[in-house]
């Protein structure tokens, strides 16, 4: 169990400056990294917390809910009440839920939904690898 949290705390310590860093990437293919590649990390991001908060949850669970979350958060954004515009007026809350929809960003919110199943499935396997078997 102690492996299993390193490793995702490790994943989480490299995903969050990656995350950020593509909010203010300025180079070739800008906007995409900004805002659709952002999402990507945001997704893996999730799935990693949820594991290391919730390690007995199954996998599959984790990313459908992470998913599924981000999308409403998406569609929240279609919504301009004012505690939401408060929230979006920070940096840490326009990268937390937003402000501006797109149909796109579902594409990359289940990509890397994805990728954070098959890292949450890698951290298992890597985890239950080094536990001594009881014989």
């Amino acid at each position: 169990m102690k492996k299993l949290r390193a490793l995702t705390v490790l994943l989480i310590i490299i995903i969050v400056p990656l995350g950020f860093a593509t909010k203010f990437y300025d180079g070739v293919y800008a906007n995409f990294v900004n805002n659709s590649l952002g999402g990507f990390f945001y997704e893996i991001f999730w799935c990693l917390v949820i594991f290391l908060v919730f390690p007995k949850i199954n996998t599959y669970v984790i990313a459908f809910l992470v998913f599924l979350v981000t999308s409403l958060l998406e569609f929240s954004q279609l919504l301009s009440y004012p505690f939401l515009e408060t929230i979006r007026s920070s940096f840490i809350g326009r990268s937390l839920i937003g402000n501006s929809f797109s149909w796109s960003d579902f594409i990359h919110y289940f990509n890397g939904a994805f990728i954070g199943f098959l890292i949450l499935q890698l951290i298992k396997k890597l985890a239950g690898k080094s536990s001594p078997k009881k014989s």
